[in-house]
């Protein structure tokens, strides 16, 4: 059976109820960065362990996004975000009591496994009730919320945290579970149409320690090293595991992850891109903090302040991009996109000892008008290629590769400010961190290049 609506829905009630999940899910991201410093000092951990409050959601993201796509096959959208929105609000809740790290820790994973779920749901469920040519502004509106969310958590998150306990960030979230998941159980309707499929263990722990050894991998490369024995291990293992899951998956009749998706070139092509503006955004976002709080000196809050007036361009961007989109095709935006991506870059190397903040500001604000012209566009241009029986895997598989090919741009960005730095030794630290923070930014700039180069291969809209 094919997909389409299962029942008579409204749609604008159905969009509503999924960005109001989505928003949840990516507020929840970016409330915790602010807050690491006090979790450490309450309960009492090093930097080594308080990461794992990151990584650890990130790994079980990754490991669940793949396996989305037979959930969606498997059960109806309806009972799917239902069971998601009770996993992350159990989460939050044991966050905000967590009375020790390992439980924190635990709560984290709960909330992941619903995060992991939600937003490949929510971008399968748009791309199913929208005819294509209206695809791009319902993409778009999906950009606005997921932008919005990372405009305001970095301030809130610091002001609550100077103000209050960390746990009042976990607090802040319970209310707004509950209302969504309310609404999730009283206005959701199941609008996609389900198909016969089996769990195959051997795919879901190939996929497991495939994706996520890649993701925790390259994530530790920043701090660990590239010949850290445990980072190599887990590469090696992950990288094996990855090529016996895939092999696994091209001879099965019916895969838990379909590879069939890039046979379409235009998938192939916009994925390529995605991974690159992921990297080039969370290597940025990496970045202008560590100029900011390290080279001068300034606080987290004004950090965050800094990064705002991008944030909210990106929310800004994204719906008028999505229907810019829907009338010209994904080529003309990605190449004007990449285009500013790669002045931006050009301009992040002017960088000094004193620049001024505003200066930053702007700039990493024109970096965003250039993410916002790709990210959702790029998406929508490549599951447009595909039929609808495969718009699921689409979904998954984008969503996994921009999730481990940002990981992997952002630890070789990275590996680069780092070796940077540390080759200049240790009288002038700020100066030494500046220099390496310009090489990742000139590593960047290539990438940028690179990406830019590509978009010209892209199938204009007449030819899609």
């Amino acid at each position: 059976m094919g997909y389409g609506p299962a029942a008579p829905f409204n749609r604008t009630v159905i969009v509503g109820v999924l960005l109001s999940a989505a928003f949840l899910t990516v507020l929840n991201q970016t409330l915790l960065l602010t807050a690491i410093p006090p979790i450490m000092d309450e309960l009492q951990i090093d930097a080594n362990q308080a990461q794992w409050l990151t990584t650890a959601f990130m790994l079980t993201n990754g490991v669940l996004i793949p396996v989305t796509a037979f959930l969606i096959e498997k059960f109806s959208s309806r009972i799917l975000l239902i069971a998601a929105l009770i996993m992350f609000a159990a989460g939050t809740l044991l966050g905000a009591l967590a009375p020790s790290f390992s439980f924190l820790l635990a709560a984290r994973v709960i909330q992941a496994c619903g995060a992991g779920i939600m937003m490949p749901l929510m971008q399968t469920i748009l791309l199913t009730i929208y005819p294509t040519e209206r695809r791009g502004a319902a993409m778009g509106m999906s950009g606005l919320v997921i932008a919005f969310a990372p405009a305001i958590g970095p301030t809130l998150s610091g002001w609550i945290v100077d103000h209050f306990s960390w746990r009042y960030l976990f607090y802040l979230l319970i209310p707004l579970s509950a209302v969504v998941l309310l609404a999730a159980v009283f206005l959701m309707k199941n609008v996609t149409a389900q198909r016969e499929a089996k769990v195959h263990v051997p795919s879901i722990i190939l996929s497991s320690l495939g994706w996520g050894g890649l993701l925790y991998g390259f994530s530790m490369v920043g701090s660990d090293g590239w010949t850290d024995p445990a980072v190599m291990g887990t590469l090696f293992i992950g990288s094996l595991s990855l090529v016996m899951f895939i092999r696994l998956q091209l001879r099965m009749e019916r895969p838990l992850l379909e590879f069939q998706v890039f046979r379409s070139r235009m998938f192939t092509l916009t994925t390529v891109l995605s991974v690159i503006v992921f990297a080039l955004m969370i290597g940025s976002q990496t970045f202008l903090p560590l100029y900011t709080q390290h080279v001068r000196g300034l606080s987290a809050l004004e950090s965050g302040l800094m990064l705002l007036p991008g944030a909210i361009v990106n929310g800004i961007m994204s719906p008028i991009t999505g229907r810019i989109f829907d009338r010209i095709g994904g080529r003309g935006l990605a190449i004007i996109g990449f285009s500013l991506i790669v002045l931006s870059m050009l301009l992040f190397l002017n960088i000094g000892m004193s620049t001024s903040i505003l200066y930053i500001a702007l700039v990493f604000a024109l970096m965003m008008v250039g993410i916002s012209m790709n990210m959702m566009p790029l998406m929508t241009a490549g599951m447009n290629s595909l039929p609808p029986h495969l718009i699921p895997h689409g979904t998954a598989m984008s969503n996994t590769l921009r999730m481990v090919g940002g990981s992997i741009g952002t630890a070789l960005l990275v590996s680069v400010m780092s070796s940077v730095s540390q080759s200049h030794g240790t009288s002038d630290p700020s100066s030494a961190l500046l220099d390496g923070i310009l090489a990742g930014f000139a590593v960047s700039g290539v990438l940028a290049v690179l990406g830019l180069l590509i978009t010209f291969s892209m199938a204009r809209k007449k030819e899609q």
